[in-house]
């Protein structure tokens, strides 16, 4: 019985016009084992779905991994057999190697399509499923021997195809022969979805492109969500390529269409959806209730406490109670998500507010059939006054009240105010921290003061040479002088501060002279306060403002008029300003998301808007089981100085929040970070409750290509004390939109701070602490908003732990440092496998070069940058089709040792017992001993490079110094090209003229001394 392949052609998107009328007539042919088969014509599509099965027949499936399966798309022209050429769309190719033995195994890939040539135009991709049913004999793909590398195969598995072929090979149908060249193909795996009984060996093992890249592609298998792979492309021979590691499924980005206005691009004419084009459209029956007038009195004494009660089926929404108020004013808005509406009838109640049972006043009852439909810019519903009814249905005498009732959007203005149907169980004190916010951080700027001296002191003790120092303080942020060299009345500190100062400029510099009686005994000489305000600002490099000199007074209760009374007192003389040259850092600089000056004169023009969509997210993790309820998420998206917040959907595994933001951009080469939170904020929860993580992401804007939409499930990673651990997936829409090209392009020549960083620069160490004190003004100010957000949210956001310390994240740099040394590495292995004659004829091509570059050196700057022009342009096949996300691999962050974590996440200083301290300290120990090898090793070579001329070693110090006598005379005589090719011949001598030993120079410079032998 022979086998069958089966290729299930599903759809295709975002297709190139063909026909001239902006649309194409696409069909799907595919190739396999000179097999053909074809889809229907879709008419004038650029989205085209077939979801037809075409079925192939497999002689022998042990042979179905040296197979290649083509799926090529072409514009049906109805006969027209001219241009050939621009019948074709674009093609995929699929390695028989990866193929599933079975239905259950397969998933749905979305593959971008390839070109025919380097400058054909080709875009969009192509929805397939592809797996093989077999006659029940299930036959194992032949197992490679190790040297299978070098064994030239029809289809290699795990490597790109080769597009240069042209496309009229596919038109003419001719029969395929072998090539010379290894073909390469595509590959899909699917991981995750395999019986439990199938060993690990049944997948195909990773194989190597025979360039040094070595490519992974595993997919997740989700059911409804199609996966768009991403392939590596191989280069040529002496181009380097980065070695990729195999993703865990798991932890990777699964790319969605949704269907949002921007992607679909109106196709069904609802143009009303551009407002929010980035996120799908979600509609809302809004309620606006404003006032009543002439309500009946309820109470004995002649009054009421009136409250309205919005009712759509079981959702139910309340206003305040007014307590005596005949003539109430609410304004408060209710919206009903139009996807839970559960009647078709809205009541609204006026209730008069009572200890015991409350009274019924009057209701109005609303068809849903009747509400108008706004959309803005419309302006908004006018509201109308209404009689109430009884609840018979008949006018009461006295009582009306105003509403206004529409369908709208999450567009409308109201929509961030309103009461949402989803939080119906929330109390009205605690629904602002439900709702969508918008904050933004505050000003910042560096404060400078300059302590240089004083005069005139007044010590305690008679007699006694006071030991000085001044403390400078403002706000929390207190620095300290050290104690003046001179122990006299007039004292010299001549130091400097830099404090952060935020507008508005309400603190207060209050600086403090003391002196030092004794241990642990400071006495206070003299303090002066001053405000913030009153501080003059400096631009750049300008001159700082003169010093000037400042009373200090006694800390005492006296009044100001018996201050004025004091005819001498102490003087301090101090520089204060304002730089407003500088960028306030209150993130890391690896991640920074705003790096404008303080200074508004001083600012970068806008280069593009940033626009960015929530639009849900899935499968989160239950963060309050243990109170019997799920998870309310929210998310946080920080950019610049602007902070957004969602609103916080209750008790949701699967939230869809559909809000749409959009932020100015200054500088491309910025970072947005989108966080996801846990609301414990609800129901009256206590203060002192923290809102949980669930997980973030991080986004650098210089990665996205322009106008592109980017939709994609993100990864919600949080590490913990007990580990790595997913908390779901993000699901964003992100669009880079550049208004000034060359303003952008001219961004990346400029430096990327502004200039009083390079210009004045400040330690490492004082930027720290000032980033530090930064992030806690920021923390502390948005706290104070309403509804806040929390200390811990804006934390989490900000990184504030990032400069501890983590074996972890240092792991995780040499790792980095390492990988950039491999490519060093890779230039030496090949310069040396040239030498060598590994390959003899690379050798003989790099022998002729050389020669060629000897005689025409002229021509040896061109050939360089020609070189990396080709490697670049080669690279642009391969470059990454998604942005980029948190990478555990290189986190260090799945094979992390517990110890390491907890280490990781105690607090500063410790609290751990003494035991586990003192482990961890012999283990810090470890590696830094490690590290004092590598540098003594490092400074050792740098030191026998300074001996060759110093005399430290006087023969040879003599034998080279005669040695470069002889090579400078040599020189001299001889042309340099002949001197070049002398030299080069004898680097690339064959190896039967070599010997195994070290060279005569290497030998020279390892005899040479260091000062390693003067070391203790």
């Amino acid at each position: 019985m022979s086998s069958k392949l089966v290729v299930e052609v599903l759809d295709a998107s975002d297709l190139l016009p063909k026909d001239g009328q902006g649309s194409p007539n696409p069909f799907v042919q595919v190739n396999f084992d000179d097999q053909r088969q074809r889809t229907q014509t879709k008419p004038k599509d650029l989205n085209p779905y077939w979801n037809e099965k075409l079925v192939f027949t497999v002689n022998d499936l042990r042979d179905l991994p040296n197979k290649t399966i083509e799926v090529v798309l072409y514009h049906d022209r109805k006969g027209d057999q001219a241009c050939r050429d621009k019948n074709f769309l674009g093609r995929v190719r699929i390695a028989g190697v990866s193929v599933p033995l079975s239905e259950s195994e397969a998933s749905v890939q979305r593959c971008p399509l390839e070109k025919h040539g380097l400058f054909s135009h080709i875009k969009g991709d192509i929805a397939l499923k592809i797996y093989a049913v077999h006659d029940g004999n299930y036959y194992p793909p032949p197992t490679r021997p190790p040297n299978a590398a070098s064994i030239k195969t029809e289809g290699t598995p795990l490597q790109e195809i080769n597009n240069n072929k042209l496309e009229k090979d596919f038109m003419a149908g001719e029969k395929k022969t072998k090539k010379k060249k290894e073909k390469e193909a595509r590959t899909f795996h699917s991981i995750g979805t395999a019986p439990s009984g199938t060993p690990a060996s049944a997948h195909p093992p990773p194989m190597s492109s025979g360039f040094g890249l070595e490519t992974h592609l595993m997919k997740e298998k989700a059911p409804k969500v199609e996966a768009r792979t991403n392939y590596a492309q191989a280069g040529p021979p002496t181009v380097m390529h980065m070695q990729i590691p195999k993703p865990n499924p798991e932890f990777v980005l699964v790319e969605t269409r949704p269907p949002v206005a921007a992607l679909m691009r109106y196709r069904a004419g609802d143009k009303t959806a551009s407002t929010y084009d980035l996120v799908e459209q979600m509609h809302y029956l809004y309620v606006n209730v404003v006032k009543a007038r002439d309500l009946p009195a309820k109470d004995v004494s002649g009054s009421l406490d009136p409250y309205v009660e919005v009712k759509l089926g079981n959702y139910k929404g309340r206003t305040k109670h007014l307590e005596k108020n005949q003539n109430p004013v609410w304004n408060q808005i209710f919206a009903f998500s139009k996807d839970r509406l559960q009647a078709n009838l809205l009541e609204v109640t006026v209730k008069d507010k009572d200890i015991v049972k409350d009274d019924f006043v009057g209701r109005l009852l609303i068809d849903l059939s009747e509400v108008p439909l706004r959309v803005p810019p419309d302006s908004p519903l006018a509201p109308q006054w209404y009689k109430l009814e009884d609840r018979k249905g008949d006018k009461i005498n006295k009582g009306e009240t105003m509403l206004a009732v529409w369908m709208g959007t999450q567009a409308d203005e109201s929509f961030p105010e309103a009461w949402h149907s989803d939080a119906h169980d929330i109390g009205q004190t605690n629904l602002a921290n439900t709702r969508s916010t918008v904050y933004f951080s505050p000003k910042l700027y560096y404060l400078r003061v300059h302590v240089i001296e004083a005069q005139d002191l007044f010590p305690s003790e008679k007699g006694r040479a006071p030991d000085v120092y001044v403390k400078v303080q403002l706000g929390n942020q207190i620095r300290v002088t050290k104690p003046s060299p001179m122990r006299t009345i007039n004292p010299i500190w001549n130091e400097e501060f830099m404090f952060v100062a935020s507008e508005p400029f309400e603190d207060f510099i209050i600086v403090t002279v003391e002196d030092r009686v004794g241990p642990g005994k400071d006495e206070i000489m003299g303090r002066v306060i001053l405000p913030v305000r009153d501080v003059p600002s400096r631009r750049e490099i300008a001159k700082l403002p003169e010093p000037r000199w400042f009373s200090l007074f006694k800390p005492s209760l006296a009044e100001e008029g018996e201050k004025k009374k004091e005819k001498f007192s102490s003087k301090i003389l101090l520089c204060l300003c304002l730089d407003t040259g500088y960028h306030v850092l209150d993130e890391s600089t690896h991640f920074s998301s705003d790096l404008q000056p303080s200074s508004k004169f001083l600012r970068k023009e806008r280069i593009g808007i940033l626009e960015l969509g929530i639009i849900s997210a899935r499968n989160l993790l239950p963060m309050k089981s243990k109170e019997g309820r799920t998870t309310d998420p929210y998310c946080v998206a920080k950019y610049g100085n602007k902070w957004v917040r969602t609103r916080t959907l209750i008790d949701n595994l699967h939230p869809r929040w559909n809000e749409q933001y959009t932020w100015d951009v200054h500088d491309p080469c910025t970072v947005i970070t989108i966080g996801v939170f846990d609301n414990f904020h609800i129901n009256g929860s206590k203060e002192d409750v923290r809102d949980q993580r669930i997980g973030k992401v991080r986004i650098r804007l210089s990665t996205l290509e322009t106008d592109r939409i980017y939709t994609h499930y993100y990864p919600l990673l949080l590490l913990q004390p007990s580990g790595l651990k997913k908390h779901g997936e993000i699901q964003l829409a992100l669009r880079f939109t550049c208004t000034a090209w060359v303003n952008m392009v001219t961004q990346y020549g400029k430096p990327l701070l502004p200039k009083m960083h390079y210009l004045q620069p400040i330690s490492v160490r004082h930027i720290d602490w000032l980033r530090h004190q930064a992030m806690l003004i920021v923390a502390a100010r948005l706290a104070r908003a309403e509804p806040p957000l929390r200390r811990e949210t804006v934390e989490y956001m900000l990184d504030v732990d990032y400069h501890m310390w983590s074996l972890r994240r240092s792991k995780a740099n040499f790792g980095r440092i390492m990988k950039l040394l491999t490519g060093v590495a890779s230039v030496c292995q090949w310069f040396n496998d040239i030498c060598t004659w590994r390959n003899p004829v690379t050798t003989c091509l790099v022998h002729v070069l050389f020669l060629i570059l000897v005689c025409y050196p002229e021509l040896i700057l061109p050939t360089i940058f020609l070189y990396l022009f080709v490697i670049g342009l080669w690279n642009y096949r391969c470059r990454p089709r998604h942005p980029p996300h948190m990478d555990i691999r290189l986190s260090h962050a799945d094979k992390v040792h517990p110890d390491e974590l907890d280490e990781e996440f105690d607090t500063f200083p410790t609290t751990r017992p003494a035991d586990i301290v003192r482990m961890r300290y012999d283990r810090l120990r470890s590696v830094a001993g490690r590290v004092q090898t590598v540098v003594g090793d490092l400074a050792s070579q740098g030191e026998r490079a300074q001996a060759i001329l110093s005399w430290r070693d006087p023969r040879a110090t003599a034998i080279f110094i005669i040695f470069s006598l002889i090579w400078a005379v040599f020189i001299y005589v001889t042309p340099f090209q002949v001197v070049a090719v002398l030299v080069g011949l004898y680097l690339l001598r064959h190896p039967r003229f070599r010997r195994k030993m070290p060279s005569v120079p290497v030998n020279f410079f390892k005899r040479l001394p260091s000062k390693s032998d003067m070391l203790l």
